[in-house]
């Protein structure tokens, strides 16, 4: 079953993880979008993120789930952008992915 995340970059900016090689590089609603969606259909960014861990085989695999059929779409708004992520993957690794791009500069508007 999907669930619909709405997302909010108050300062896209900002809206950098803590980690430049993990983090989003986007600058506009549509990169942002783009970005996310390939973090939530592919395992490349919980690859990278995995291998820099001290104990790569010590990460609880489901953690690496992904959704191929995930979509996300994003609009600017004023100053901020809104990210509309429609997958299936459970709010942990979705959270986890958000965090590793965006670090705590979003929020989470609602979940349907």
């Amino acid at each position: 079953m999907s669930v619909l995340y709405s997302i909010s970059l108050p300062d896209p900016a900002k809206a950098r993880g803590s980690d430049p090689r993990l983090s989003f590089t986007a600058s506009g609603a549509e990169a942002f979008a783009e970005q996310l969606q390939a973090a939530l259909r592919t395992t490349e960014l919980f690859d990278r993120w995995k291998s820099m861990q001290d104990e790569p085989d010590d990460v609880d695999p489901s953690m690496a789930a992904t959704d191929p059929t995930a979509t996300v779409t994003g609009q600017q708004a004023d100053l901020r952008i809104n990210l509309q992520a429609t997958t299936s993957l459970p709010g942990d690794v979705f959270k986890q992915r958000l965090r590793l791009l965006a670090g705590n500069h979003w929020e989470l508007r609602d979940v349907r």
